[in-house]
């Protein structure tokens, strides 16, 4: 299974098992340590990688414990402090946390209750844990935007400079997403009024104000619906696309080439990545390889080099991104305007071969 079905699964087993999760010790017991185990690769039967209850005296605390650490090349890397299941995850929780980061070597530590986990690092201040995390993960509230971030976690990628260099910018982008979510959900009188001020000549009487609280409203929502529709526009008309040419298949034993089928949704799919791409290379480049188990995109038709996979098969779709080292994540989508949310993604992986 590739990452986002392993966390998939440990999530489906929540509903099943939440009503005997009494305590941090069951918690621990049936989702941080599958979690850890399964999904993150930790080995958690291995005392010199996982450490339970470890131990590490501070200057005013003798003997006190936080309930994991994990190893690697004999060094502490991630400190975990774990809670119940279903217990409000509050900065008052990582007290051990914020006392240990700064007597061991550790960068990250992790605040969780077996659903959410928050991480920390010490972006603001050296050896010092910020007081916010800079990634929340919910198992029964998956981002898919987020995935790469958890995946950095695990222990055959890890690389503990790689994810300190992000935390800063994953913590502020967070914090912005969350508030221009609540604008558009209700805009505050200030933001209001600073659209009021660039539009409305007169004065901002509380009636007038209330008047541009309603237009700024409609006129965020209208400007997000226009965007996704101008985007869906400029990719599959402006740019002339079409569908995937003979050429692009390579030839393969005649019964197993009458078992591959392409779909309308795959071709439509993979016009989009082509208009995508475009920005970033010549669209004679991007090539498609359709097969029994997916739908391949290439670049230069190179094995090598592939970009993304559309599995289109089942009823759930999905859309394969991989990283540097070739694994791949699946991201579900509902309708293929999604795939536009992952243009960033895919214009980076394109670096992974130039």
């Amino acid at each position: 299974m590739d990452f986002i079905e392993r966390i998939n699964v440990l999530a489906k087993r929540i509903p099943q098992i939440q009503s005997n999760l009494q305590t941090e010790e069951a918690t621990k017991n049936a989702l941080i340590m599958p979690f850890l185990d399964k999904v993150l690769g930790w080995d958690v039967y291995d005392p010199t990688e996982v450490i339970p209850e470890f131990t590490a005296d501070t200057i005013n605390k003798k003997g006190e414990k936080v309930d994991y650490a994990l190893m690697k090349d004999g060094e502490v890397q991630i400190l975990i402090e774990c809670k119940k299941y279903g217990e409000k995850l509050t900065i008052k929780h990582a007290s051990q946390l914020f006392r240990y980061f700064s007597v061991t070597n550790a960068r990250l530590a992790i605040l969780t209750n077996g659903s959410e986990y928050q991480i920390f690092t010490d972006s603001d201040a050296p050896n010092k844990m910020d007081e916010k995390p800079f990634l929340k993960f919910d198992l029964e509230d998956i981002d898919e935007h987020i995935i790469p971030e958890v995946r950095k976690l695990a222990k055959s990628v890890f690389n503990i400079d790689s994810i300190v260099s992000s935390a800063g910018e994953l913590k502020y982008l967070s914090q912005i997403k969350k508030i221009v979510a609540e604008q558009f959900k209700e805009p505050e009188e200030e933001f209001v009024r600073f659209f009021a001020s660039r539009t409305y000549e007169g004065t901002l009487t509380p009636k007038v104000k209330q008047q541009f609280h309603d237009i700024t409203q409609k006129a965020l929502m209208q400007f997000l619906s226009d965007s996704i529709n101008e985007r869906i526009k400029t990719a599959l008309n402006n740019d002339k696309l079409t569908e995937v040419p003979q050429a692009d298949v390579p030839s393969t034993p005649e019964e197993e080439k009458n078992k591959v089928i392409t779909t309308e949704e795959e071709v439509e799919g993979y016009n989009i990545i082509k208009a995508i791409l475009r920005q970033k290379v010549d669209l004679s480049r991007v090539v498609a390889r359709d097969t029994q188990s997916y739908f391949g995109i290439l670049l230069d038709d190179n094995n090598r080099k592939p970009l993304c996979r559309l599995h289109f098969n089942a009823k759930q779709k999905y859309l394969g991104l991989l990283d540097a080292e070739k694994n791949e994540t699946r991201h579900p989508i509902n309708n293929l305007d999604e795939i536009f949310n992952f243009s960033e993604q895919l214009m980076n992986t394109v670096n992974f071969y130039e």
